[in-house]
């Protein structure tokens, strides 16, 4: 394929950048141990990451596609590299918080051109699309087991030599990822006239809000579940262990989704993955305890139904509108883990109060029901 390079460089950051996100959510209880901080006021921490590397993807997604420059994809992987590795060493909550901030915005800054790029290098490829999505979930599967294996070995305080890679890799897209315009013939956008456009669209809507209960499902187990382990005696190794394994899953699911629907058609993948995480979330909660290496087994296969139609609504997405690809990245792979975030920093004082697996039972729920809405998609 005459665009593998740029594809490769780009697929490769996403993966560098997506471990820099994941690495704090294992180890989160042991920093929150250190400042001295509640369950509650840790997820309420976890969320804002999640907020400023998610919520404002579409705005940066529209200056993305209007600039069409690299310097959204350079300088949020070196903002992202740096500050978050080094909010691990921070003992001040207020400092903490500074730096989780900053490299969050670096990945909310790399993410929507990174998918505009890839995009228009893939040209209109799903499977190279599907191929640079899971290069991300692989990247945010191994950033809990670096993490906690460097936690548990060496301490939280040695985190900031992990942006090393991520500088490097920063520099090497710059110089390898060529010059190209992303701008289309509608280039000067009207910011509002766009946003109302994306934001009225039905179609658009409903594949939004499932990419959120989807995300809800994930960050739940992802922020909630290391803190159950905690309690429980797992050391930060087995935590981070269990999340590779959940997420390195969902990457797999990524991978062979575009298989997977030609087998079983699109609308039967968005049943399975919406449906099927309650059943499977029922049973690890009665077996964690007495049975947690078949807890362990179904909490990886949860990982894997959960995400195994996201490239398709991540591609369907963009096809609705394709003169915004940025922005629309930005709705589906950003703004609805924003949206979840903010409920998240909620559902940690809940689960504080009446236990963390009601809440990973009541929050598979809703993805179950709201598989009414799939109908819609395919009316037409």
């Amino acid at each position: 394929m005459k665009n593998s390079k740029p594809i490769f460089w780009l697929s490769g950051g996403h993966l560098v950048n997506d471990i820099y996100t994941g690495i704090l959510n294992p180890i989160m209880p042991f920093i929150a141990a250190k400042i001295g901080i509640s369950m509650a006021v840790a997820t309420v921490i976890l969320t804002i990451s999640h907020i400023f590397s998610s919520l404002l993807q579409p705005v940066f997604g529209y200056f993305a596609d209007s600039i069409a420059k690299r310097g959204f994809i350079f300088w949020g992987l070196l903002l992202a590299s740096i500050f978050i590795p080094l909010s691990a060493k921070m003992t001040n909550v207020g400092l903490l918080v500074l730096c989780i901030a900053l490299g969050s915005i670096g990945s909310s800054f790399f993410h929507p051109q990174a998918l505009g790029f890839t995009s228009k290098f893939a040209e209109g490829s799903a499977k190279i699309m599907a191929v640079f999505l899971a290069m991300g979930t692989l990247g945010y599967s191994l950033g809990p087991v670096i993490s906690s294996a460097i936690t548990q070995i060496y301490g939280t305080d040695t985190m900031p030599y992990m942006s090393i890679i991520g500088v490097v890799w920063a520099f090497l897209m710059f110089a390898l990822v060529p010059k190209v315009s992303l701008k289309f013939e509608n280039s000067k956008m009207d910011f509002k006239k766009t946003f109302v456009r994306i934001l009225t669209n039905k179609k658009l809507i409903i594949l939004n809000i499932v990419a959120m209960l989807k995300t809800m499902v994930l960050s739940s187990c992802f922020i909630l579940l290391p803190f159950l382990w905690k309690d429980l005696g797992y050391k930060p190794l087995y935590i981070g262990k269990a999340l590779f394994m959940f997420i390195f899953a969902g990457g797999i699911a990524s991978l062979v989704s575009a298989y997977v629907e030609k087998l079983i058609g699109t609308a039967n993948v968005f049943y399975i993955s919406m449906i099927s995480t309650l059943p499977l979330m029922i049973i690890f909660v009665l077996t964690y305890k007495t049975f947690p290496h078949f807890a362990l087994a179904i909490f990886v296969i949860t990982g894997f139904v959960t995400m195994l139609a996201t490239p398709i609504i991540m591609v369907m997405a963009q096809n609705v509108l394709p003169e915004y690809k940025s922005i629309i990245s930005g709705f589906i792979n950003g703004f609805s883990w924003g949206i979840i975030a903010v409920v998240m920093s909620l559902l940690g004082f809940v689960a504080e109060n009446i236990g963390i697996t009601k809440v990973l039972i009541f929050v598979a729920l809703i993805p179950a029901i709201c598989s009414l809405l799939v109908k819609e998609l395919f009316k037409d």
